[in-house]
């Protein structure tokens, strides 16, 4: 179905450009007429309108808290998709800045990242320079497509620090263009929309973020006045992508509750073509507990650059990382003689290691990571009494 209507799309954008011919007209032409009329606004309001569906979408939960988590997301999501398309859209003057963040959330975003983007193009060349400084993990991708159209976001190009030159003092520079250029490398293509940068840390209290800046190479490199199709066209991608990434992952969350309280290898393919990282083996689940219950989550870890179990809500937003211990990775874990570990997700504190809190959530979406693992497999999950955790903690486990 989803070909389908990209395959409809494609059409349709054809067809259209046919008839603006035909009627000598042009985009830009169509796009004035649109912001003078209000319609281009009007569409955008209606769009937002219809984005409140993913809120009923099949298996969403309707409980008020629930509900009220929602229409957060989606004012999120408004917010992000306005500062994405419009304010900072423009290929031609890049800018690296977040777009998920502590109050931005989106497809469980992992709480030991930092990310950041910027709006690129084909058409143009570009130069990242920055300092490493100390984060655990530092890497940049290419990437296709946008959350606001169809065809998904497919990579089309990667680069890891620990693949690069750096200079002795940290610093280093990043080439992205067609052709090879330099020796820090980012290819882009005809369809390349979109360069991510994620730092990834085992302990944000005592690790440096990297520090970079974009800039597009070439002559008058400084911001154009807005024009007509600039904020036709920013007011279109804002409002399918607010519409859109919502139906993604509450259909991703309603699948996930068909093995409730376990952890399956979720499809690579389709994590990829999200804009996930191809070289993650993502686990994802749905976890449902009662007051007095706790769910156990055990695994030995096997040789990786790092791992990480977090709590979501129904939406797939992390929960409150910034005040609740919600998340755990590869430095932060307390370890079993012999290497395993036992995760505790639980209302309140059992007094054992490793607690999860669900901080007032009943259910929701979690997601286990293993990062260029050596063997992917997946971590075992039982649901116990709050008052036999502590025998079950002393029996050796599952």
């Amino acid at each position: 179905m989803k070909k389908i209507f990209i395959g409809l799309l494609g059409v349709f954008g054809s067809i259209r450009r046919l008839w603006l011919k035909i009627r000598n007209k042009t985009e830009d032409d169509i796009s004035a007429q649109r912001i003078v009329s209000g319609k281009s606004w009007e569409e955008f309001c209606d769009t937002l309108k219809t984005a409140g569906t993913a809120l009923v979408f099949n298996g969403t939960p309707q409980d008020a808290f629930s509900q009220a988590e929602g229409y957060r997301y989606l004012s999120r999501l408004t917010r992000a998709g306005l500062e994405a398309f419009i304010e900072y859209a423009d290929p031609a003057y890049p800018v690296l800045r977040r777009m998920v963040h502590e109050t931005v959330k989106l497809g469980a975003d992992n709480p030991d990242n930092y990310y950041q983007n910027a709006q690129i193009s084909g058409e143009y060349e570009y130069k990242i320079t920055g300092n490493r400084k100390t984060a655990h993990y530092l890497g940049f991708a290419t990437q296709r497509g946008t959350y606001g159209k169809g065809g998904g976001m497919k990579p089309s190009g990667a680069l890891e620090a620990a693949d690069m030159h750096i200079e002795s003092d940290g610093t280093f520079e990043i080439m992205l263009s067609r052709e090879k250029k330099g020796e820090n490398w980012l290819p882009i293509f005809d369809d390349t929309s979109l360069v991510i940068v994620r730092q990834t840390f085992l302990d944000k209290e005592s690790e440096k973020l990297a520090e970079m800046k974009i800039e597009r190479l070439g002559e008058n490199v400084q911001p154009g006045p807005v024009t007509p199709k600039i904020l036709d066209d920013g007011f279109d991608t804002a409002g399918l992508f607010v519409a859109g990434a919502p139906l993604l992952f509450a259909k991703w969350a309603n699948g996930f509750k068909k093995r409730p309280n376990q952890l399956p290898l979720f499809d690579p393919e389709t994590s990829t073509n999200a804009g996930g990282d191809p070289q993650i083996a993502y686990y994802h689940g749905y976890w449902k507990l009662a007051q007095d219950e706790a769910l156990v989550i055990e695994t030995t870890p096997p040789k990786c650059e790092y791992w990480n179990f977090q709590l979501n809500n129904y939406w797939m937003e992390s929960l409150d990382y910034r005040h609740y211990n919600i998340h755990i990775n590869k430095h932060t874990a307390k370890y079993e003689v012999g290497g395993s570990v036992r995760v505790i997700v639980a209302h309140s504190d059992p007094g054992v290691p490793n607690w999860i809190n669900t901080v007032g959530h009943k259910e929701g979406t979690m997601c286990w990571r293993w990062v260029k693992a050596d063997t992917w497999h997946e971590p075992q999950t039982k649901v116990v009494k709050l008052q036999d955790l502590q025998k079950f903690s002393t029996r050796g486990g599952l």
